[in-house]
């Protein structure tokens, strides 16, 4: 058989990416890191991130800071029933304004603003999230 032209750019295996390996391993209880994209698996790809949480734990998952780049962070919930509720309560800081998302959001976060710290407080039903920036690395 012909080997594929586009098989490369089907992602279903990374491990976290080695910023956040030790972080991944501590947390396996609470937390999988799903899958990662960036250029390092795919020569001219963007970053992207995702991790499914399984509960909650108070303690900073990240901690405060700034790219310089635009990032888009997303926290879904899982309920069938009401795809908006978030079953779970994340702690995000934009600024110095802090946030309690209960609800299935997309966060935009233009390059340059300080945000985080990320605190996942509570988690009913798995939330799924991933990050993702218009970069080849994660900064």
């Amino acid at each position: 058989m012909a080997k594929s032209e586009y098989a490369k750019y089907i992602i279903t295996e990374t491990g976290p990416e080695s910023r956040v390996r030790e972080k991944a391993e501590r947390l396996s209880d609470k937390l999988t890191y799903l899958l990662h994209l960036n250029d390092d698996v795919v020569k001219g790809a963007f970053w992207v991130n995702s991790v499914w949480f399984w509960k909650g734990f108070d303690e900073i998952f990240v901690e405060a800071h700034e790219h310089p780049f635009d990032e888009v962070l997303t926290f879904f919930g899982t309920n069938p029933e009401d795809p908006h509720d978030l079953a779970g309560e994340v702690e995000f800081w934009m600024g110095d304004e802090k946030h309690i998302l209960t609800k299935s959001c997309m966060v935009f976060v233009p390059k340059g603003l300080r945000h985080c710290p990320l605190i996942i407080r509570r988690v009913d039903r798995p939330i799924f999230h991933f990050s993702t920036g218009h970069t080849a690395r994660y900064s």
